[in-house]
Parts: C-alpha cells; structure tokens; sequence
C-alpha cells in the first residue's frame, strides 16, 4: 500500500491554499442558453462573468469614442424571431472618462443580457457572436469575439404565419427589467432602481434608492493591501497562540517523552531526528485541514458574513466565556476518550510514517481540554477577519509554533535537560489565558450591543470591566487569591510572575483615562467608538451623518465633497483606522475643513420603516434593516462589500478619489484625501 507521506500532504494543502488567488484567467468568460419562457416565446440569455478589477464596456457607446463596444451579431436565425431590445440584469455604470474625453459606461463582475424571440418552428437554431472590449486600471484587451451556436424546441402553431399578429399585443417590456440600449438619458443610465429596486412599500420612506446618487461608479484602484495584512496578522497571532498552547500542561509533558521515544525508537541519530520532523510535519497537516475545513464549511462568502453577525458574534461571546471558566477550573472541555483510545490503537497497529501520523492526531485528541479553548479562539478571531484563508494561514501558524520544540529538541537532545520541568507554573498559563479569554469576549458582546442598540455595553461599561478584569488578573499573578481548583494561593512570587502582574495593573491604570473620553489608540480595535460614551472630555469627534441621501443633500447644499466610509460595529480593521489613521491631527482636520462624512454601519439592525426589495445578479433581495440598505449600496454602487471601505463623491456620486481600504499609512492616506479635493474643484 502506498503511504503518503504528511510533508508531501502538507505541502500540496499549502500549494491549494496559496493558488487560489493567484489563477490567470480570461478577464471576461462569457456562457450562452436557450430558456423557454412559454410553448413558443423565450430568451437567449448571455451570461457574462468577469474579472475582478476588469469592466466591459457596455453597448450604447459611440465606436468613435475610442472604447470597443458590445455587440452582438446574428449570423443565423433558423426558425426564430427575435422580440424587441436587449434586457440587462443591471445598469452598466456611467462615468465621464478623462482619457477618451467623454462618457462613458461599462459593467463590472457578474452580469447577463437576454435577447427575448418567438419560435415559429419547432426546431430552431441560432448562430451568432458577441464582440467586447475590456479593460482594467492599468491596460486593455484586443477587441475579442464570442461564438456561439445554440438550438432548441418549441410548441407552435399549425400555422405560424398566424401567429405573426401576436407581436403588436405583446405587452412591452416593463422599466424595471428593460435597460435602453441607445440614446440613453443621462439621469436615466443613472438610475439604479430603474432596473433593480421595486419597493414593498412608498420609496419616498426609503430615502432615494431610486436616486442618480445610487448610480454604479468605477472603482479600479487596488484594495488588496488590506486582505494581505489581515492574513499576516491572523498568522503571527495564531503563531503566538501556538506557543502559549505549549505551556499548557496537556501539552508541554509530552514534548520530551515523544522526542525520547523517537530519539531511542530510531536505528540512528538521523533516523530518530527525520521521525520528529515527520511527527512535525503532520501535527501541521492536521490543522491546516482543520482551517481548510471550516472554510469548506462555511463558504469564502460566508465568512464576511459572520464577521459582521450580531447573532454570531453572540454566540463567539458566549463560547470565549465557556472557555474562560474552563481554564479557570471549573470544568474541562475534553473529546471523547473513545476517539483517542482509537487513533491510539491505530498508530499501534500501523507501522512506518502513517504510524507517525496517527501518533500526531492522538496528541491532538489529547490535549483538546487544554489546546481546545485556545483553538476556539482562534479560530473565532479568524473566521471573523472574514478572509477566505483566515482559518487556513490562522491553523498553519498556530500548529507551526506547536511543531517547532518537537523538531528542536530532535536536533538538540541536550538542551532537553535545560527545559523548564512541568509544575503548578502551567496551571498559571492556564488561568492567565483564562482573565485573556474573558477580556476578549466582550468585544464580541459589544458587537451585538452596537448593531441592536441595546447600550448594555457602552464604551465606559466596557472599559470598567476590561480594568476590573486587569487588575484581577494583576492581583492573581501577585499570588494574592487561587481558584478553589488550583489549590491555595502562593504568595511566593517569582521574578517573571512579578513583571507580568506588572504589565497587567499597569494596563489597567492606562484604561482609567479611557472613562474620560481619552482616545486610547493602543485598544482602539477592541473598545466601543467614542460616540457610545455618555461622558466624554475629548472634543474631536467630527460630524457624522448616518444617512447617506442625507448627506449628499448637506454636501450640495454646503457645495462640499462627500466623504463615505463604509463601516461596521464588528469591524476590528475600521477601528484600527479611526484610532491610528483618522484621529491623527492633520487628517482630522483635512476632513473636518473639506468633507461632509457620512458613516455607514453595513451591520446596523435597526429596521427601515419598510422592507425593500432588490434584484441583484439575478435574484431578488429584500433590504429590512438599514445595514443591509448600506451593505446594498456599497456592493451595487461600488462593487464591493469588504470593510473598512472609503471613497471620496461629488455631490452627483461620482467618484472623486479611492476606493482607499485598511491600511494605516497616514501619507497615503492624506494623498487619498487630497486628490479627492483637487478633483473635486475640478469638476
């Protein structure tokens, strides 16, 4: 039997992982269907998926302008008529092009055309092509051609010539699914709703998604900074996890007892060193299938979503709490012993490598009641990044840092007998990682309270318990009081334990300011924003608008550009931004001088006075919250849906400058800011 080795398996994950983004394709894919739609009347039906950061110009432009247009050819009609104009699922979008020194419009990511007909055979055909342009920010494509040769059956008449008259009582094509494809209007190319929204309930009390201000704008600039350093920060945080996971005492015994056994097993000092690594090697491939499998799981897509779930984010809370009275020795959260019981007997039976393997997974198993809460966690810090990798590039780092002593004591035996020998200190780790959990569950709860608007825990109520939680923490290590678990408390306290009680009190005491209003930068991802705090002596709050209609209608009035963030109570990135980017001197007051702001939450829960119902790609959406009226505008407007998200309109919403992500580069983002007023004067 063929055994695959875990290095070999490891690497082809990784290999996965790291391609998936990294896959050249055509920037535009083009699929091609007949849909009946009755006996004798249906659609073709092009479907278009493109690139991202690519856009393909849509069909009303004038050739001599310069960009290629859409069109779509007939060479053969056997047996078909066609009925009246192209249907789109969307508006292209519409924008005045400096380069070409006109307008003009185009489509972005996922979009389709249907071209209605009447069969007038059974048996019918059509041949034909479909000639585009596309471009990206940086260069564009030979005008490209699509073949296409389709057939189908249909339910006609005896005679089909009786059937011609239909044509002029066949009702026209309603506003809301036809998009004009020449001589378009302007303000009529503008109008999302046009072709999208039809309202459960009067617009009017929905505020303008019917509006130019709604309209699709380009939105080419490269955000991708931001998914990069989300990844390496999930990585070096799980990699620290990792380590903090070895000083448990579920773990650490076992560091020298399995190196031993591979050092004495092996028939050479190589030998039992190329066990160890391979022992390594596999606990790597255990977890990295672990994040692999949770995005399997839950899905790319739905992993934003849970990020921004205030039903989720309770659940995460609740969780970090379990695991905190678990490491305070209430109980132990362990698998069942069964499971371990038979992998063990596995790796007993098997031989070579995969008995290796199955010696990993046992020690996995086994140090679930100790490694378990710290996995847990992770991996709630991960999915909630709402990257695609998170889990995977979070599991690798963690079980990096888990494999890294077995393959050093492997290669350095000596240095065994130097290592710290297992004790009470482990139990220490232990409650201390528990005070750690317990704090970092409330920023999961305060991201509930924000999206319902409970106030439950507002920015002061946080801080207090973050400082009562410190201190406690300060006056355990001091040996002050133990959990009933851990027996009595040792007032002996060790130069280490004394530097670390130290930080955590002098922690607190830098909390203290926070009841004030002091801004804290240092937490500022983790605390509520300051508008949550009843008191507060910090007078630099900017002016904020929370309706976007209702701010484009100030900054005309004002005759200001409009600076839009899109934001979210469960987004840890945007309050990086606002307390080391925004809150910087000079560029509070380059937006507070030149901008009108308007903050949208993507996950606000308080409901619209009426539900509203969209198409988008296809399919029918009902907006009932005013977050998911914002997440709506942000992903038709500017085909995104990824936070902290800033862009810089006119007072007509068209894009003056950005998009601009995470990324706490306060140069570049001044450049942002100042290019959108420039700009702005310009038009």
């Amino acid at each position: 039997m063929k055994v695959i080795r875990p290095a070999a398996l490891m690497l082809a994950l990784l290999c996965a992982v790291l391609s998936l983004p990294a896959q050249i394709v055509n920037p535009v894919k083009w699929k091609t269907a007949i849909e009946m739609t009755s006996a004798d009347k249906g659609e073709i039906v092009f479907s278009a998926t493109v690139l991202k950061g690519w856009h393909v110009y849509s069909d009303d432009l004038d050739p001599s302008a310069g960009p290629t247009p859409l069109e779509i050819t007939y060479t053969t009609l056997s047996g078909i008529r066609l009925d009246g104009p192209l249907r789109y699922s969307r508006p292209a979008a519409r924008q005045y092009d400096d380069m070409f020194e006109c307008e003009v419009s185009w489509w972005e990511g996922d979009f389709s055309l249907r071209q209605p007909f009447t069969a007038t055979a059974s048996d019918f055909s059509v041949d034909g092509s479909v000639r585009y342009g596309a471009c990206n920010d940086q260069n564009c494509i030979p005008p490209s051609k699509e073949t296409f040769a389709l057939k189908g059956k249909a339910k006609v008449a005896a005679a089909p010539e009786a059937a011609a008259p239909a044509k002029t009582a066949e009702p026209a094509p309603e506003p809301e699914e036809t998009a004009e494809t020449t001589a378009m209007p302007d303000t009529a190319a503008a109008d999302t709703a046009a072709a999208a929204v039809q309202p459960e309930a009067a617009a009017p009390a929905q505020g303008g998604i019917d509006s130019p201000l709604w309209a699709p704008v380009s939105t080419a600039e490269d955000t991708s900074s931001s998914s990069s350093g989300s990844l390496w920060y999930i990585f070096f945080t799980c990699f620290l996890g990792g380590f903090v996971a070895l000083l448990t005492p579920c773990v650490w015994p076992m560091i020298p007892m399995t190196v031993s056994f591979f050092l004495k097993k092996g028939k050479s000092r190589a030998k039992g060193m190329a066990d160890a690594f391979t022992y390594g090697a596999s606990i790597i491939v255990i977890y990295v299938a672990m994040g692999l499998l949770i995005t399997a799981i839950f899905g790319p897509s739905a992993l934003n979503a849970l990020s921004t779930s205030a039903v989720c984010n309770i659940i995460f809370f609740l969780l970090l709490v379990v695991f905190a009275i678990s490491f305070f020795g209430a109980f132990d959260i362990a698998l069942p012993s069964s499971w371990s019981n038979k992998i063990d007997n596995t790796a007993e039976k098997t031989t070579g490598l995969l008995s290796i393997f199955f010696m990993a997974f046992t020690l996995a198993l086994v140090s679930f009641s100790c490694t378990g809460p710290i996995i847990g966690t992770l991996l709630v810090e991960a999915v909630s990044s709402g990257d695609k990798l998170g889990p995977a590039v979070g599991m690798f780092g963690f079980s990096l840092a888990l494999a890294i002593p077995f393959c050093f004591f492997a290669m350095f035996p000596g240095m065994l007998q130097k290592a710290p020998k297992s004790g009470s200190w482990m139990n220490t780790v232990k409650v201390v990682l528990g005070f750690i959990e317990l704090a970092l569950s409330l920023k999961f709860l305060s991201v509930a309270d924000l999206a319902y608007g409970w106030h439950i825990l507002d920015r002061e109520v946080f801080i207090v318990l973050w400082i009562a939680i410190f201190l406690l923490m300060g006056l355990y290590l001091l040996g002050q009081f133990n959990f009933s678990h851990y027996g009595k408390a040792n007032s002996s306290v060790g130069v280490f334990r004394f530097f670390l009680a130290l930080i955590s009190i002098s922690f607190a005491a830098y909390l203290v300011p926070g009841l004030w209003g002091a801004p804290l930068k240092g937490v500022s991802a983790f605390v509520p924003p300051l508008f949550t705090q009843d008191f507060n002596l910090y007078e630099r709050a900017l002016t904020e608008y929370d309706d976007y209609d209702e701010g484009m209608a100030i900054a005309a009035r004002e005759g200001k550009p409009v600076f839009v963030d899109f934001s979210g109570h469960g987004c840890v990135n945007c309050r990086k931004m606002e307390g080391a980017v925004l809150d910087n001197d000079a560029i509070h007051d380059l937006i507070e001088n030149n901008f009108v702001v308007i903050k949208l939450m993507v996950d606000e829960r308080r409901p619209l006075p009426a539900p509203v119902t969209v198409e988008e790609y296809g399919k029918k959406v009902t907006l009932e919250t005013y977050g998911d009226k914002w997440s709506y505008l942000q992903r038709s407007k500017f085909n995104a849906n990824a936070q902290p998200y800033y862009v810089i309109l006119d007072n007509e919403g068209r894009l003056m400058s950005g998009p601009f992500s995470y990324d706490e580069n306060i140069p570049a983002f001044a450049e942002f800011l100042e290019k959108g007023i420039a700009n702005f004067k310009k038009k």
